[in-house]
């Protein structure tokens, strides 16, 4: 694990990732997280190819280490249209250009966490985000057993939507992991946790309402018809079949 030596002041300066960062974030990648990142990843993001990647770096470490990256974010652009997240957008589908800004990779040299950099780095890419007339969201996963990053990512408002169910294969295991999503540009959820909820509601009881008329009327017309039981002159009961609709083939839920 990197764990460098923080100047008492440094000077935290952010900046595009280059070409010539590309040996130490390959480092910082396979020293910050579990999963391996082949070269053609790394290539791309130091070349700018379909990734847009910014940095950290301390101007007041010593010469030929005040350029070097302590922390860094990339994303990818990708089509709202072909999105998993399409149904949780609100936008024009008739507006093929329409995209979102995937992120991709986020991580600082632990030594120089709890400085405000991660945070300035998510707010680079939101930035970036807001700058273009298309772009409708920035989305995000996190493995489920990653506490601190999801607060991280709640503290920066963004919304947990959804929990995927064995998102990751990791060291030969599968881990569940969580959707957050942060709209820019004026979209939003096509319906927000409250209004899904009062919605449901509405709907809840307007049909028990409906419910309840059609089995008023229902006992009225066959009241004289129903047979009656000897020892108490109650109605005999009905049985009334359950329907459970479920969401087959689907591998998340929303939380």
């Amino acid at each position: 694990m990197v764990n460098l030596r923080v100047p008492c002041r440094p000077i935290i300066a952010y900046r595009p990732i280059r070409p010539s960062d590309l040996v130490v974030l390959e480092k910082l990648h396979g020293d910050l997280f579990p999963i391996r990142y082949e070269s053609e990843f790394f290539q791309n993001v130091v070349n700018g190819h379909d990734i847009v990647a910014w940095g950290a770096v301390d101007h007041s470490r010593p010469d030929g280490q005040s350029d070097e990256l302590i922390g860094f974010v990339t994303a990818r652009s990708v089509s709202a249209k072909d999105s998993e997240i399409e149904d949780l957008l609100s936008f024009d589908s008739s507006k093929t250009d329409q995209t979102l800004l995937y992120i991709l990779t986020l991580g600082v040299v632990e030594s120089y966490r709890n400085l405000g950099i991660a945070s300035s780095l998510i707010h680079e890419v939101m930035k970036y985000a807001s700058s273009i007339s298309s772009c409708r969201a920035v989305y995000l996963h996190v493995i489920w057993y990653n506490t601190p990053a999801i607060r991280f990512y709640r503290k920066m408002s963004f919304h947990c939507l959804r929990r995927l169910y064995n998102f990751y294969f990791i060291n030969g295991q599968h881990h569940d992991s969580y959707l957050f999503v942060y709209y820019v540009n004026g979209s939003r959820s096509p319906c927000s946790p409250l209004e899904l909820v009062t919605l449901f509601l509405s709907y809840a009881k307007r049909g028990f309402k409906s419910m309840a008329a059609k089995l008023w009327r229902n006992e009225e017309r066959k009241m004289s018809k129903w047979p009656k039981c000897k020892e108490s002159g109650c109605l005999l009961p009905t049985v009334q079949n359950k329907r459970i609709i479920t969401a087959e083939g689907s591998r998340s839920q929303f939380v």
